[in-house]
């Protein structure tokens, strides 16, 4: 009988403190709520766009206003450098008719002169490329943005992981190490992040930054595809001097970096060199399973939902581990409150 009201009195206890820790949530909650309110608004209200130029000045030339505000509609404009991405682009020599020139893959050009024909159904915007003194000619912008990226580097990775088939080659990979870490964390208790997670809250965190990029990344193809456009014609990796939800994005990728750095520090002060790379090729996984979900929910529109919950989660997993007062003495768990340690036995007093 004495043993029934003791377990009993135990439940009521582990009731009341989950209930504690349940109440103790809600105003984060709220707090997360107004946040995501805020923000959403700001993205409507606030400005989504690059500052429009101010082509009012009498002083300044008709050649100069039309090369500036050509630079504003396509995004680049005279001695921009290309290079050749398709396998190969057939050039027109205008004016003269059936004379063409060839580029190659890897070949750069520079944008040497811009022409309109309205006349022309498929395209009306033609712009003359020179690759060499001898090798010049001209190609429709829709065949341009086709079949040329920038020679930036920025430019060339967002092309790599947004206009080719790699992405799929990543989903593929991230699918294999997952499916295998989880057969090995089923069968020798391996750490992963969330599940059986280390000491750290910056693991969850790194997964929360990816998916927080990624639906703004796709916010903004989706809201404003132009100042996407304009920014991979013209990258910087500078938050400041850009449109809001530029900034908010390449902050986030910064802070993303940051968090990457204080993952590493944890993981190799908890785990051993081996438990630690098999820690993080599951980290690494997560964070590409968290890209591909939010880009592919942002588009539908339910990922805003979706990174609400993921952020309730984080906020749960914070408050969860900031109401730890103890530690066990002999094995270092964190403890609520003294006494049996759950992990080992051992007893704290």
């Amino acid at each position: 009988m004495g043993n029934r009201v003791q377990k009993f009195m135990e439940h009521i206890i582990r009731s009341n403190r989950s209930r504690h820790r349940l109440f103790s949530v809600l105003p984060c909650l709220r707090h997360l709520l107004s946040f995501l309110f805020l923000f959403n608004s700001s993205f409507f209200l606030l400005s989504c766009h690059y500052p429009q130029p101010d082509l009012s000045s009498e002083e300044m030339k008709e050649s100069t206003k039309d090369s500036i505000s050509y630079f504003y509609e396509h995004h680049y404009t005279y001695n921009t450098n290309l290079e050749v991405q398709a396998d190969s682009v057939t050039l027109e020599c205008l004016p003269v008719k059936n004379s063409f020139v060839n580029l190659y893959k890897g070949d750069r050009v520079v944008v040497a002169e811009l022409a309109v024909h309205p006349a022309d159904s498929i395209d009306s915007v033609w712009v003359k490329l020179a690759h060499s003194q001898e090798v010049q000619g001209w190609v429709r912008e829709r065949d341009l943005r086709k079949s040329f990226v920038p020679t930036d580097s920025i430019s060339q990775f967002i092309h790599l992981f947004s206009n080719t088939h790699a992405s799929y080659f990543v989903v593929v990979f991230a699918l294999f190490v997952g499916a295998y870490l989880f057969r090995a964390f089923r069968r020798k208790q391996l750490q992963m992040v969330y599940f059986n997670d280390i000491d750290s809250i910056y693991p969850l965190f790194l997964c929360l930054l990816m998916a927080f990029s990624a639906t703004v990344y796709e916010s903004i193809q989706v809201f404003a595809p132009d100042t996407w456009q304009h920014f991979y014609y013209n990258p910087t990796l500078s938050p400041f001097k850009v449109p809001f939800i530029l900034s908010v994005f390449l902050l986030s990728i910064w802070i993303f970096l940051i968090v990457f750095l204080a993952v590493l520090d944890d993981l190799f002060r908890q785990l051993t060199p081996t438990a630690a790379l098999f820690y993080l090729l599951g980290l690494t996984s997560s964070c590409i399973f968290c890209y591909f979900f939010f880009i592919l929910t942002t588009h539908i529109y339910v990922g805003y939902l979706f990174l609400m919950c993921f952020m309730a989660l984080f906020v749960k997993k914070v408050r969860k581990n900031s109401g730890y007062k103890y530690r066990c003495g002999h094995c270092g768990a964190k403890l609520y409150e003294k006494g049996i340690c759950p992990h080992c036995g051992a007893i704290n007093e």
